[in-house]
């Protein structure tokens, strides 16, 4: 966090009343109505809301990237003094890219799929026809300086924020700015660009990957290309559209890093558009809150966040997840619905005529219990292997070695047959309530289908379903209606609503929050630890966000290459961490100076 707002400079970037109308029939006349902010050169803003707030509409005007039925019906967007809403459309092609930029949430969909990502930012250079001279030799790289750092290997810099306009105190010169000195041969030039920028954003082996495809690369991968190929041409504005949100904590916080070194190394203006207080707390000098359109509160990200004023910032500071220690204090004393032994699953990965199998261990000798009423976190990164447990409990795929004893008996073994009367006392809350639930069918069907199929009659299953409905907190009106008409937080009660309509005595949920804001995030958080204290359900929590886990989770085991490096309660896990990835896994949570629970109210 930095309070020094830059409001004594020229603002680089000036909205002023913007208001963009919404087409007849929605819930609200604008998308963004009456909105002005500045962003300057060398400050980050952050424009935090949820979803549905208007807080990437802004975004997508400036760069001339709305829709012909969203068109701005009143304002200004000043860019260095000039209107972009005014400019003829030959003229803003000239801005985008070169002197405005902006990185997207999801890069694999942003990126050509046909085309290496070298070629990608080159194109970017020979659209502008730039012809870029690469900065001098023996310049610092990235990589370099990683190695230079105190911090872990994955930590590519300094978590403090940068003040704006200051300079940097012992870090790599920036780039060459494209377009000066007298390159022998643009394709060479470009290429060498290339070869710069993917260095410069912590990259390995730039010169053979530049020649991979994007979907060859991780997540983070590709977002690092989005960043290298923002920064092609050295623009004044960097706009990121949420370009942490589908990202592990670690893979986060070195891309939180890596922007906030570019910020301060260039001097650029960024606007950072987001969801997480955390992520604000982490890189914003200055805060702007969206809702439903309207910008509600803005300032330094010191009296935002520490001083909101809005009664809708405090709702929004009050549901970011924190350690709550009543969850974790409760001893369980009954004996193990589920107990896991050794599990192991591989997979076999890259068989062609030309490639050589590989065998990948997803759960590599995994071994836990639950018990009633408790429940277990399984946190890591991609690829650690905790969905593939999920998975194993349900029998989804199969196993290759240990036991799962569950209520006394061993299901590892179980043909189909056996095991379909007790899939029923295991269920699932999936990711993405939208993708699992069925559009065509009603929600009492959803909900009643299951028990129906497994003897009940559809009169018995009916009326349960009407039960569950008000037990999760929806509207009895909600049994005929489908799930395209209720909202992403809605949309998973009705999934929590069918996981319980056959009364099982295990849930697993599988990253069940990730995909809701922090304030339907807490609603179902809470919903799902009250069922669970009156129903007295176990279960097994599955997560990437370790804040979340220790919100809810009386245990909480680490995973890492599909072992368990850690397994203890969210105490001894997150205030004396042992393993070193565990260390690593909690050092990358962004924000971690700011504690909501202290933020005091105007």
């Amino acid at each position: 966090m930095n309070t020094d707002s830059g409001s004594a400079r020229p603002a680089l970037l000036s909205i002023r009343n913007l208001s963009i109308a919404l087409p007849a029939g929605g819930d609200r006349p604008y998308a963004v109505q009456d909105v002005s902010y500045d962003i300057h050169a060398g400050e980050i803003l952050c424009i935090v809301g949820e979803s549905g707030s208007g807080k990437s509409m802004s975004a997508n005007a400036i760069m001339g990237l709305l829709p012909d039925y969203l068109k701005p019906q009143a304002g200004q967007i000043l860019f260095r003094g000039n209107d972009l809403l005014s400019m003829t459309e030959e003229r803003l092609l000239g801005l985008r890219g070169k002197d405005i930029a902006m990185i997207f949430q999801e890069p694999l969909s942003a990126l050509n799929p046909l085309m290496p990502v070298g070629e990608q930012i080159a194109e970017v250079m020979r659209v502008h026809g730039s012809a870029p001279t690469p900065r001098p030799s023996g310049l610092l790289s990235t990589s370099r300086l990683a190695s230079r750092s105190d911090s872990p290997g994955w930590v590519q810099s300094s978590r403090t924020v940068p003040s704006p306009g200051s300079s940097p105190e012992g870090a790599a010169p920036a780039l060459g700015r494209p377009g000066g000195g007298r390159p022998l041969n643009r394709h060479a030039a470009r290429e060498r660009r290339v070869l710069e920028l993917l260095d410069f954003v912590g990259l390995p082996d730039p010169a053979t990957l530049m020649h991979a495809y994007p979907f060859r690369l991780s997540g983070g991968q590709r977002q690092r290309v989005m960043i290298a190929m923002a920064l092609a041409l050295e623009p004044a504005l960097l706009i990121a559209d949420e370009p942490t949100t589908a990202l592990d904590v670690t893979t986060q916080a070195q891309i939180l890093a890596l922007i906030a070194r570019i910020q301060k190394e260039k001097g650029m203006g960024v606007m950072f558009v987001t969801h997480d207080f955390g992520v604000v707390a982490e890189i914003a000098h200055r805060v702007a809150v969206m809702e439903k359109g309207v910008l509600v509160e803005q300032g330094s990200a010191d009296e935002v966040l520490n001083r909101p004023r809005h009664p809708y910032t405090q709702r929004l500071i009050a549901a970011v997840p924190h350690q709550r220690e009543g969850a974790r204090a409760d001893v369980f004393h009954d004996k193990p619905v589920l107990r896991v032994r050794d599990l192991r699953k591989t997979y076999t990965v890259g068989s062609s005529w030309f490639g050589r199998k590989r065998t990948v261990n997803a759960v590599d000798g995994v071994s836990f219990e639950v018990r009633r009423g408790e429940t277990l976190g399984i946190v890591g990164e991609s690829g650690s292997g905790k969905s593939t447990i999920g998975k194993c409990l349900l029998k989804l795929v199969g196993i290759d070695g240990g036991e799962m004893i569950f209520d006394g008996r061993d299901i590892a073994g179980l043909p189909e047959n056996q095991f379909r009367p007790i899939r029923k006392e295991i269920q699932m809350i999936f990711q993405d309530p939208f993708a699992s639930l069925n559009p065509r069918q009603t929600v009492g069907r959803i909900i009643s289908d299951g028990p129906v199929a497994n003897g009940r009659s559809r009169q018995q299953a009916d009326a349960r379903t009407r039960e569950l409905l008000e037990l999760v907190g929806l509207d009895p009106s909600a049994f005929d209606r489908y799930p395209n008409q209720f909202s992403g937080g809605q949309r998973q009660r009705i999934g929590i609503a069918r996981a319980l309509a056959l009364e099982p005595q295990l849930l697993v949920a599988d990253e069940s929050v990730s995909a809701l804001d922090v304030s339907v995030q807490a609603q179902v958080l809470q919903l799902l630890h009250d069922l669970q204290q009156k129903l007295r359900i176990a279960m097994i929590f599955i997560t990437h966000d370790l804040r979340v886990a220790a919100q809810i989770c009386n245990a909480v085991l680490v995973m890492h290459r599909g072992k368990v490096v850690e397994h203890g309660s969210p105490t001894q896990i997150f205030d004396q961490p042992q393993h070193p990835y565990t260390q690593q896994l909690i050092a990358a949570i962004p924000g971690q100076h700011w504690d909501p629970t202290q933020a005091r109210t105007a």
